[in-house]
């Protein structure tokens, strides 16, 4: 469904006008199936999140292609193939004056027709119990929530637009660790419900270990290492294997 291939990426160093770059990504390739969840892990600097946005069309590869079924990644709008997303710090993404039905609805496209308001308050609530919240917090604003159901409305909102895949970025690493768990156990009864598909980019080896079908490991804007989870422990390259020894030990 994703094809990457021979992607680098690199931005100006030293200001505007100077002609030093400073390499991002090099020669990254990999594919992804719809209905998997792939996560990409690494240590911070090590590109994982500059990928992200080039998945998502934020941004353009300098050389090398990203198609999404066939077609260019962030050729198409939310919702007719492209791919949503759910970031760090769901404080700033949803618009603090909105209510959480209006942050939904948002993501949906739907405007505020007076004769649809039914049906818009049904498909709301059906989002909010879909990811384990309570229909009332419709109308709460975004300040009268936890960290952890702020995060919930984030993904009723990449859900909402039934893209073919979803890709978080540190979605979990701003809450706190029993919320992490519960956002976790939640995407992967969601995964099993909804067939959704995850491409997972995190620090945390064990989360993606807990969520993931295959991990990529990455370093230095490379891919180390490309392995099934259940074939986590016989991964190949010494800083994998150094990745891995950290969390055991």
């Amino acid at each position: 469904m994703l094809i990457v291939d021979r992607v680098d990426k690199s931005y100006r160093k030293g200001g505007f006008f100077s002609r030093e770059r400073q390499q991002v990504l090099k020669n990254i390739s990999f594919h992804y199936e719809q209905g998997e969840c792939l996560g990409i892990i690494g240590e911070s600097g090590c590109g994982k999140s500059t990928l992200g946005r080039l998945l998502l069309g934020i941004e353009k590869p300098e050389s090398g292609s990203i198609l999404l079924k066939g077609k260019k990644a962030g050729g198409n709008r939310a919702g007719s193939g492209s791919i949503s997303a759910v970031f760090q710090d769901y404080t700033s993404s949803i618009n603090p004056y909105f209510t959480v039905e209006q942050a939904i609805m948002e993501s949906l496209g739907i405007g505020r027709d007076r004769s649809s308001r039914r049906d818009n308050h049904a498909k709301v609530d059906r989002l909010l119990k879909h990811v384990g919240l309570d229909p009332h917090c419709r109308t709460k604003y975004p300040h009268e929530l936890s960290g952890g159901q702020i995060q919930r409305v984030c993904i009723a909102r990449a859900v909402a637009t039934e893209a073919p895949c979803i890709l978080l970025d540190e979605a979990i690493s701003s809450l706190d660790s029993s919320v992490q768990m519960q956002v976790l156990e939640l995407l992967k009864r969601l995964k099993e419900i909804d067939k959704l598909g995850y491409i997972f980019i995190t620090h945390d080896i064990q989360a993606a270990a807990f969520i993931c079908d295959r991990i990529m490991i990455m370093r230095n804007g490379q891919i180390e290492e490309i392995v099934s989870t259940t074939q986590l422990m016989d991964v190949q390259s010494p800083y994998a294997k150094k990745m891995l020894q950290m969390v055991i030990s």
